[in-house]
C-alpha cells in the first residue's frame, strides 16, 4: 500500500485514513455491507465485532446469547472492540449493541471515529424481518420489538462522530460514496 507513516493508510485516491473508523447503527443498517465495500475503496482491513465474536466462541451470536446471555456476550463485545481498534486504521462494523455502552463510545472516540449509519425503522424492518440470526428479535412481535430497540438506542447512535443516512434507493456503492465524502469533510481521509 505505500505507507510510509506506521499506522496510516494511503488510498488509491492518495487520501489516508489516519485512525479507525467505526460503524455503528442498528441491525439491518448496512454497516457490513457498506463497510466491506468501504474497506475495499480505501484500501484497508474490514474487522467485525461480531464475526470476532463468533470465530472466539466457536458459537453463533444467538447460541452465546442463550448460552451465556446478553450481559456476557456485551463484555465480551467491548473486550473484542477494544483489541480490533488497537489495530490501527481500517473499517469496523460493531454489534448493533456495541456503541449503547459507554465505555464503548469513548474507546472508540479515544481511539478512531463514530460513524452512525442512521436508518428508519421501516428500512430496517424490511432488511431484517427474514433474518434467524437476530436474537433480540426473537419475541411474538419482532417488529414492534425492532422499532422499540430503535427508539432506546437513537440517543446513544446520536452521540456518534459523525452520521450518513441510509436511503433504500442508494446502492451499497452510493452509499460508500456518502461515507468517503463525510470522512474526508471530517479530516478523517487527508
Amino acid at each position: 500500500m505505500g505507507n510510509k507513516v506506521p499506522g496510516i493508510v494511503t488510498t488509491e485516491r492518495g487520501l489516508r485514513l489516519t485512525r479507525p473508523v467505526a460503524l455503528v447503527g442498528m441491525m439491518g443498517s448496512g454497516k457490513t455491507a457498506v463497510g466491506t465495500a468501504l474497506a475495499v475503496r480505501l484500501r484497508v482491513p474490514f474487522r467485525d465485532t461480531d464475526e470476532e465474536m463468533v470465530t472466539a466462541a466457536r458459537m453463533t451470536i444467538p447460541e452465546i446469547f442463550e448460552r451465556d446471555g446478553e450481559a456476557f456476550f456485551r463484555r465480551r463485545e467491548t473486550e473484542v472492540l477494544q483489541r480490533l481498534l488497537a489495530a490501527g486504521p481500517g473499517i469496523l462494523s460493531t454489534g448493533g449493541g456495541a456503541f449503547l455502552r459507554a465505555e464503548n463510545r469513548e474507546a472508540i472516540s479515544r481511539l478512531g471515529v463514530s460513524v452512525w449509519l442512521r436508518a428508519d425503522g421501516e428500512l430496517l424492518w424490511n432488511r431484517v424481518r427474514h433474518k434467524t440470526t437476530r436474537p433480540l428479535l426473537m419475541t411474538g412481535d419482532p417488529k414492534a420489538t425492532l422499532f422499540a430497540l430503535l427508539e432506546d438506542r437513537t440517543p446513544a447512535y446520536a452521540e456518534a462522530d459523525l452520521n450518513v443516512e441510509t436511503d433504500p434507493h442508494v446502492s451499497i456503492a452510493g452509499m460508500t460514496d456518502r461515507v468517503i465524502a463525510t470522512l474526508e469533510r471530517a479530516g478523517v481521509l487527508a
